[in-house]
């Protein structure tokens, strides 16, 4: 179910965003079954990543909600309007604290860009899975190998 859209309207302020969606679209969680917030996102929070990840830990403990995000690196430091953001931080330093925000609100983190994914939860997920695939395919080669030996 998809509830909200929020922007920012020029700012990165994460936390009224945040507080918005928590306060006006989750006081009824109890109807709901499971519930997401999904940020996508071009650039680093206006507050502090600690900040942040402490806030959204709270809140997701007590909603039962995780926070997925989405960040699209840029090649620009600033936008179109040539407004330079309150806060900036390189590519690298905006994925490690968006990394820190997610691990605190049990979601998923993705980071891609004109290039193609650079990171992504899911898929690191994905190929773990496929690596344990392989080893236990090996592992059942080589079993069924030996009793062919000893027969």
């Amino acid at each position: 179910r998809w509830v909200l859209s929020l922007q920012c309207k020029g700012s990165r302020n994460l936390m009224s965003a945040l507080r918005r969606a928590v306060e006006v679209d989750f006081k009824d969680k109890d109807k709901h079954k499971s519930q997401g917030l999904y940020l996508l996102t071009t650039g680093i929070p206006d507050q502090e990543t600690h900040t942040v990840s402490a806030y959204v830990a709270e809140v997701c403990r007590g909603f039962d909600l995780q926070l997925h995000v989405c960040l699209f690196s840029v090649m620009k430091d600033i936008d179109s309007k040539g407004v330079i953001p309150a806060r900036y931080a390189n590519p690298t330093e905006t994925a490690s604290a968006f990394k820190e925000i997610v691990q605190a609100a049990n979601g998923r983190f993705h980071w891609f860009g004109e290039a193609g994914i650079f990171e992504s939860d899911d898929i690191t997920i994905i190929m773990s899975e496929m690596e344990k695939a392989k080893n236990y395919s090996q592992k059942c080669a080589s079993l069924v190998e030996s009793l062919k030996q000893r027969s």
